[in-house]
């Protein structure tokens, strides 16, 4: 059974940057990344608020010099899901796909999922209408109708991605007012291609084969409609990707990992960075700064013991 001073999971920004910072501190690292490293960021079209890039970087570019940034480091890569984890301080076995390793230390960065609405149709109809990202799917309807769910920053850069393919975007939003940054409102409240649609909820999906619409509701007078739809795209929040975590692990109401400020968690030897974890601030930058602490903690850690 192989073994490392530390196993980071999950390969989005905070996953990079602890890998990086473990590897610089000369600690022998295992990186279990089911895909190529980006994370979310795959998935995103733009990004406008991270430093250094004042005109912007896509979403992949910014990925792709994550990745260049491990090149020349020794370490080994797992592709695999990460199953279970079996805690005991300084000697954590993690069993990766079928194989068992073990690792002194854990960072865990798997990151979050979008959240779905749980309405009837909406498993059987993903991939056949209904998408949680833009990026990835919509080309698939270009010059058709679409409908985006949400009101925070990715709902509306999404809405923003998507405007530039469809013929006609209805954004509908359970509450009045949007959770986004101002800068993102004001951009897609001036596109006439936009239909803003406030305090509503999807409450139906349609659709045999494929979705063809939805039923929304105004939660202010409780009155109903059908709209035709060719697409549907969901941005509601996220989640936890949790199925491995280890027993005793202490998480919030929502399933996020509960971390001090320097990213240890309630476990001896197992620290947390990025969405996975509890705070109100997801953002590339945010991640960044986690994985960094967490690398730092976890060679503390094992300094001291």
């Amino acid at each position: 059974m192989k073994e490392y001073d530390s196993l980071v999971i999950g390969g989005g920004p905070a996953g990079v940057t602890a890998a990086l910072y473990l590897m610089r501190s000369g600690m022998t690292v295992a990186f279990a990344e089911m895909l190529s490293p980006g994370g979310q960021l795959l998935m995103t079209e733009d990004i406008e608020n991270y430093p250094g890039f004042p005109k912007g970087i896509k979403g992949y570019e910014l990925a792709d010099l994550f990745a260049a940034h491990l090149e020349g480091y020794h370490y080994d890569k797992y592709s695999d899901t990460v199953k279970e984890i079996q805690h005991a301080p300084l000697a954590n076995k993690v069993r990766i796909g079928d194989e068992w390793i073990l690792a002194k230390t854990i960072i865990i960065c798997t990151g979050a999922r979008y959240k779905k609405l749980g309405l009837p149709n909406e498993e059987r109809l993903t991939g056949r209408g209904i998408s949680y990202c833009a990026l990835c799917d919509g080309n698939f309807f270009r010059g058709q109708t679409v409908g985006v769910v949400g009101g925070g920053n990715s709902a509306l850069e999404e809405s923003l991605y998507l405007s530039k393919l469809v013929k006609k975007l209805h954004l509908i939003h359970r509450r009045e007012d949007f959770r986004a940054t101002k800068c993102v409102q004001d951009k897609v409240c001036i596109i006439p291609d936009i239909d803003i649609i406030r305090s509503s909820a999807v409450t139906a999906i349609h659709g045999e084969d494929s979705l063809t619409g939805v039923t929304i509701r105004n939660l202010a007078t409780g009155e109903e409609r059908d709209l035709a739809l060719d697409g549907l795209f969901i941005f509601v929040g996220y989640e936890p990707i949790k199925d491995y975590y280890p027993e005793g692990l202490t998480a919030d109401a929502g399933g996020f990992i509960i971390t001090d400020t320097e990213m240890v968690t309630n476990l001896p030897g197992i620290f947390a960075a990025g969405d996975c974890r509890s705070k109100t601030c997801r953002q590339v930058a945010t991640a960044v700064g986690d994985g960094a602490t967490a690398a730092n903690s976890a060679f503390h850690y094992l300094e001291k013991n």
